[in-house]
């Protein structure tokens, strides 16, 4: 059986983006700093999307803040979607299911 699963230990870039809705519904819109373990890169940050939804968007929005130390875990997520000029624009990102704060 093939899962989608990822862990990520990084730093928090800024302060989550809480989206909520007429529902009641909330997500949390982040991204997380994550060293690069390359010796050839060292030094080079590369920054990975996340996103997360109801009980565990109201924990990143209330207990985690820029530059707090983060372990995520969830399943990677590819879209598609049209830039402002109208070019399609494809990005992966995570969906949160775990959040861990140091």
């Amino acid at each position: 059986m093939i899962r989608n699963q990822v862990t990520m230990v990084g730093q928090l870039s800024k302060d989550a983006e809480i989206t909520t809705f007429e529902n009641g519904a909330m997500v949390a819109r982040f991204s997380i700093a994550l060293p690069s373990k390359d010796p050839k890169k060292k030094g080079q940050i590369n920054w990975q999307r996340m996103f997360a939804w109801g009980n565990t968007a109201a924990f990143v929005n209330q207990y985690c803040k820029k530059g707090h130390k983060l372990a995520v875990s969830g399943r990677l997520v590819h879209r598609t979607f049209l830039t402002t000029t109208g070019l399609p624009q494809k990005i992966t990102e995570v969906e949160v299911r775990e959040v861990v704060k140091f």
